[in-house]
């Protein structure tokens, strides 16, 4: 099945207006939370680490959260890519439904970590434990954001079939220390366009 041309941005743009949101409503009601950051954007391909720390001109919250894809792909038995999938072939004479068109996005947030002092000392325990409760916090409030957000989105009655896969803690390095959550949507797809008579 086609997709139509601007699907799957405008899933990338949902998904980073759900997770944004989200992290706003957890800083509104967890004390000394940051909440989204102020460089927020879908991104092609994976995100560059240089704005950890960005405080955006004055802003408070500084930090990035990105949304970029990592693939699409056909699924007969969503969310399996059909490669991985046992007598899948298409295209021959069988009566193999059409696959349904996956696409994985990838949401990264990025946060300052602490760093050694000047003198070469390691990070205080104190400043670890604050860095992993917010890293705690943004592992749990991405993936709520895509539990609760998505299934409101789009034109599907009961919102886009979805799968929430793995969260992992990226980091630290230059500084930065995040976290990757993945998601995999089956995309809402239409026939293929006719070609247009001469």
């Amino acid at each position: 099945m086609a997709l139509t041309p601007l699907a799957i941005h405008d899933l990338a743009e949902t998904v980073l207006g759900c997770v944004c949101a989200q992290l706003d409503q957890t800083a509104a009601t967890v004390e000394d939370y940051p909440g989204c950051p102020c460089r927020a954007c879908v991104v092609p391909g994976t995100p560059a680490w240089d704005s950890c720390d960005d405080p955006c001109g004055g802003a408070e919250t500084g930090g990035q959260l990105t949304v970029h894809t990592a693939r699409i792909y056909p699924s007969t038995d969503f969310p399996i890519p059909d490669r991985e999938a046992p007598n899948r072939v298409h295209g021959d004479r069988s009566c193999v439904p059409a696959p349904t068109i996956a696409a994985e996005f990838v949401v990264t947030l990025l946060r300052c970590a602490p760093m050694p002092t000047e003198d070469g000392c390691p990070p205080s325990c104190d400043d670890l434990a604050a860095s992993a409760r917010i890293l705690h916090l943004d592992m749990t409030t991405v993936h709520n954001a895509l539990l609760c957000c998505l299934p409101s989105t789009g034109t599907r009655r009961r919102g886009p079939r979805f799968f929430v896969g793995q969260a992992r803690p990226i980091g630290p390095e230059g500084g930065c220390v995040g976290v990757e959550q993945r998601l995999t949507v089956a995309m809402p797809s239409c026939g293929c366009p006719s070609e247009e008579s001469p």
